[in-house]
């Protein structure tokens, strides 16, 4: 699957597929540590969202809603062609959304093969979370007050004038695409998810978490690690386990 959409941090295996969403702000390297900490027969792929990195002078989406339709869009591409080919959705903060939100477009495809299961780590299901709204009152100082508090960018990095310039507008068209979301209802999923959150994450609790087990008539898990909204940086060989674990179990069920 070759696109500008996603990129490759390993040689891609002819195994399962793993689809990383990025948090808010994120590219596709946030996914980089994790791609080479999972079994090298995987082929993972990381979602590069327009306006960043080398899609830098594309503009950037300030709709979830129509983020997702072109995620899902190109996915589908994708599925289409390697049909036999199992692929689980990983997302991470903002990403959780953008990959619960693309699994529920994917399912709308007749014909098209669903994921093997959804990992949606560092956020509240959707209806219990609350809404996002007060962030359309936001300034840059307040975003980035908001990343600084909740860790996970190089904080030299929101020191820099001339860095700032670049990851401003794709973090100030997130923000406005999170503002701007709103849950609506539908049919559970039909895959198993795995919630996965830090102990300590200022931005989501655990009730929150384990209430992704109402949005699937699959199996459930949660898994807490200790640490905040990044925890993942901290724990990275034990996401890799339970990403390996429930990915590969999907793959031999089918």
């Amino acid at each position: 699957m070759n696109s500008t959409w996603f990129r490759r941090y390993t040689d891609g295996g002819t195994g399962p597929r793993l689809v990383c969403f990025p948090h808010a702000g994120g590219s596709a390297t946030a996914y980089m540590h994790l791609a080479r900490a999972l079994p090298a027969g995987f082929d993972v792929l990381s979602v590069q969202y327009p306006g960043r990195q080398e899609r830098y002078r594309e503009e950037p989406f300030t709709s979830l809603t129509a983020l997702v339709e072109a995620v899902a869009a190109e996915l589908a591409r994708g599925i289409a062609a390697e049909p036999g080919r199992p692929y689980a959705l990983f997302g991470h903060s903002m990403g959780a959304l953008i990959a619960y939100e693309t699994a529920r477009a994917l399912a709308r495809h007749d014909g098209l093969p669903g994921p093997e299961r959804l990992f949606l780590s560092g956020r509240g299901a959707p209806d219990v979370q609350g809404s996002c709204a007060h962030y359309l009152l936001w300034e840059d100082a307040d975003i980035l007050a908001e990343c600084r508090r909740l860790g996970g960018t190089d904080q030299a990095m929101l020191e820099n004038p001339d860095v700032l310039e670049m990851v401003m507008p794709a973090l100030r068209a997130d923000y406005r695409a999170l503002a701007t979301y709103g849950w609506q209802s539908g049919p559970p999923l039909a895959a198993p998810v795995t919630a996965l959150i830090g102990d300590a994450d200022p931005m989501v609790t655990v009730p929150q978490a384990e209430a992704w087990q109402g949005h699937t008539t699959g199996g459930f898990g949660l898994e807490v690690f200790t640490g905040g909204h990044f925890y993942i940086a901290d724990h990275l060989g034990r996401v890799a386990g339970t990403v390996t674990e429930g990915l590969l179990a999907g793959a031999a069920a089918t």
